[in-house]
């Protein structure tokens, strides 16, 4: 297109501040104003990015300008009040990140209101949106290694839904299927009882809408992640590009392949690139984003699932989930923000720290 979307970051503590330089350097946007709450971090930011359009929240950033895109990076209590005023001002569309809210009805109201007005939902920067991971699922989706026959998750523990919403939006990228059923132990019993998911170590296993049983793993086995496998061949996602092994060698072991991965546009970046590429290519062209918001959702969806199957006896639920006034929040850092546990910013990190590596 000849003619740039206009941006508006929302939320520009350290992760909104990724946003902008990403938006900043794209050919295609423009980065035209920033609501930040933290007075010092808002003039920071707008010197910085050299942006004169400062406002400090989303409804008084809304009142003034109406942007083409909105990038939300709020933490998670904040989300859905702006995420909501986004969509009610007019905006083409919105993205959020990790983890998104905590309370089940709370996401609903974002993914409906969006999707009633015709906005574009995004999910931010997760690795579901490498590249590297989208290019192996392709080759799943389309047959390369033939049938899956199972799957697994693997350290699943610590932070469920902070985390964790990372294993469930490969595992459903890969196998091409919803989680059905969640059936979970949960460890150790004080963080089983917690509000946050802080701690808490899942075992257990899901049913997919493919007929897949895959089980779950608490802690790393050693590796972490997802994987999935077919007859011949199993693929890895262990917090970075996949690993695929295929064949056996003559003792029976698994044979890994080198199959190189296309190269990225902008590497410095990494997954938050092409997951702002991808959202800029659905709302140019329509199609398939990368991350959305529904994708969120279902990871929220997944780890309320295990939380409240393991508290209540280890009971199979089934998704989704009936109860939508169900909840699991993250911790403190996510869900208040650094400034509100102890993880604040300076003055001088907000204007000049560096935010992607140089040399790559």
């Amino acid at each position: 297109m000849d003619k740039k979307y206009t941006v508006a970051i929302i939320g520009c503590g350290r992760l909104g501040q990724h946003y902008a330089e990403v938006y900043q350097t794209l050919p295609n946007t423009e980065l035209v104003a920033i609501a930040e709450y933290n007075p010092e971090r808002r003039q920071a930011v707008g010197a910085r990015f050299d942006i004169r359009a400062l406002y400090q929240d989303a409804q008084d950033l809304f009142r003034h300008v109406v942007p083409d895109i909105a990038v939300v990076v709020l933490p998670g209590k904040y989300i859905k009040e702006a995420v909501i005023a986004a969509a009610q001002a007019g905006v083409k569309g919105v993205s959020t990140d990790k983890p998104i809210e905590a309370r089940l009805s709370d996401v609903d109201a974002m993914v409906e209101e969006c999707a009633a007005r015709g906005v574009v939902f995004a999910g931010g920067n997760l690795q579901r949106a490498m590249s590297e991971v989208q290019e192996a699922a392709g080759w799943l989706r389309t047959g390369e290694y033939g049938p899956l026959r199972g799957a697994s998750v693997h350290g699943w523990g610590g932070e469920i839904s902070g985390g964790g919403c990372q294993h469930i939006a490969v595992l459903r990228l890969f196998t091409q299927a919803e989680i059905t059923q969640v059936t979970a132990w949960g460890t150790p019993p004080e963080a089983l009882a917690r509000d946050d998911d802080e701690g808490l170590i899942i075992n257990g296993q899901f049913l997919l809408s493919n007929g897949l049983v895959c089980p779950v793993f608490g802690q790393p086995t050693p590796s972490r992640g997802a994987n999935v496998w077919s007859d011949d061949a199993l693929v890895r996602w262990d917090w970075g590009p996949p690993e695929i092994f295929q064949g056996c060698d003559a003792q029976g072991a698994r044979i890994k392949i080198d199959r190189p991965y296309t190269p990225l546009e902008y590497p410095r970046f990494s997954y938050m690139g092409t997951s702002v590429l991808s959202f800029l290519a659905v709302l140019e062209n329509g199609g398939e984003l990368y991350i959305s918001g529904h994708d969120l959702r279902q990871s929220l969806e997944v780890a309320i699932a295990a939380k409240y199957s393991a508290l209540w006896g280890n009971v199979p639920l089934d998704l989704p989930l009936a109860d939508r006034s169900l909840a699991l929040y993250p911790r403190a850092y996510r869900w208040l923000g650094g400034d509100h546990s102890g993880r604040s910013q300076t003055f001088e990190e907000a204007l000049e720290g560096e935010l992607f590596p140089r040399s790559s």
